[in-house]
């Protein structure tokens, strides 16, 4: 049980920043951009490709104490951001602004599918379909509680790093909206951004802040399911689901809301595979977010109207 529950939160940190990109996007920009997903795979494969180049000046990685990765797969991290951001805005530039003047909701929501198929295409074009790794090194797991305690616990130092990197992107995030000049004008666009902009809240500098924190802890979330599982060009349309359930289950436009929906929809998919296997575990997620939806149909932090 207490492994499960481990495993769960490993799965549900990876949600919870998707989600977060997902729900900010249509708190702000509203509409479900269904091409975030994609966002996670570039952002993975963006930090491979900086890896690669590290190593190819710098030699081989080299480990950073117990974990499998080094300081180039970090360094990579923060290129892979820069990079997924500037990604982020450059279809923002091309596509979505442009339908924003002269579009509608719906017209935003299918030119997202279109985007989605085309940056998964082109990513799958350029770096192929065999998936890949970002180290081959063998990690033995810690063991944090007996095997005669509810059967264990056992997590990876790479395990214990993505929680710890969760956690401290969840609170950063949390202390920028509400610390920050530039926070409180996001939260006060995503309530009334008519209002917003006559109070004098430059909007088109708070949706630049929205692509660029999304598409950030995007490529963060893309990098730790890389990391403890493999890169593979379907990455973010395995987790396109999840994400948006998670968005919902929290309560669409609530950022905390995606955070908790992301885990709830991790430790559901991870108790979920001594009963069903591992094959039908999203379904058991989504069966969580109907039955919390039939109880609080705005989601666990949503408003009611």
């Amino acid at each position: 049980m207490l492994q499960l529950i481990a495993d769960g939160f490993v799965i549900g940190s990876v949600i919870a920043l998707g989600a977060i990109g997902v729900t900010l996007v249509y708190s702000i920009l509203r509409f479900a951009n269904f091409a975030h997903g994609e966002l996670l795979t570039w952002g993975a494969y963006l930090a491979w490709t900086a890896l690669l180049g590290f190593a190819a000046v710098w030699g081989p990685m080299e480990p950073l104490g117990p974990f499998s990765f080094g300081w180039m797969l970090l360094a990579s991290l923060g290129v892979s951001a820069i990079a997924t951001a500037a990604l982020a805005l450059l279809v923002d530039l091309l596509l979505f602004r442009q339908l924003r003047r002269h579009g509608s909701a719906i017209t935003l929501i299918m030119a997202s599918f279109g985007a989605a198929l085309v940056l998964r295409n082109l990513l799958q074009f350029i770096f192929g379909a065999v998936p890949e790794y970002y180290s081959r090194e063998i990690q033995v797991a810690i063991r944090l509680v007996p095997r005669d305690v509810l059967g264990g616990l056992r997590i990876t130092p790479d395990q214990l790093f993505v929680l710890g990197l969760t956690a401290v992107s969840v609170v950063g995030l949390h202390l920028f909206l509400t610390r920050t000049t530039l926070g409180k004008a996001m939260r006060a666009t995503s309530i009334n951004p008519q209002l917003a902009r006559v109070t004098g809240i430059d909007v088109d500098r708070v949706i630049r802040a929205t692509w660029i924190i999304g598409a950030v802890l995007a490529a963060v979330a893309g990098v730790f399911s890389g990391l403890t599982v493999q890169l593979r060009p379907q990455l973010g349309l395995d987790l396109l689901l999840p994400l948006f359930a998670a968005a919902i289950l929290g309560g669409i436009g609530s950022v905390y809301g995606a955070v908790a929906g992301g885990l709830i929809v991790g430790l559901a998919e991870s108790l979920s595979v001594p009963i069903v296997g591992a094959e039908y575990r999203a379904a058991t997620a989504f069966i969580v977010l109907i039955a919390i939806l039939l109880i609080r149909p705005t989601g666990l932090f949503g408003e009611r109207p």
